[in-house]
């Protein structure tokens, strides 16, 4: 089954203040995401924050969040920047 996988506008405008590197490592983590689901534990410092949100890391210093209702296809990423910033 395959993911849909969001981003709001506020994330997005986000994401290209961001160095290109870690915006494809981002494109990779929304690739596996809609391949495989919202359960990452092969990125790095993978972790569940709630019942319905989860994050990891796309370098040292750079994160992404994201929710996932079960019972849904959908997948938002709510966050992608800098680790000092990140809402958790």
């Amino acid at each position: 089954m395959k993911y849909r996988v969001i981003m709001k506008k506020k994330v997005v405008k986000a994401v290209s203040r961001i160095p290109k590197s870690e915006q494809q490592r981002l494109a990779l983590l929304v690739d596996d995401l809609t391949e495989k689901g919202p359960v990452q534990p092969g990125w790095p410092n993978y972790s569940k924050l709630s019942k319905l949100e989860y994050h990891c890391h796309l370098s040292r210093k750079w994160v992404a969040c994201w929710r996932y209702e079960k019972g849904t296809i959908e997948i938002e990423v709510y966050y992608a920047g800098s680790r000092e910033n990140a809402p958790y």
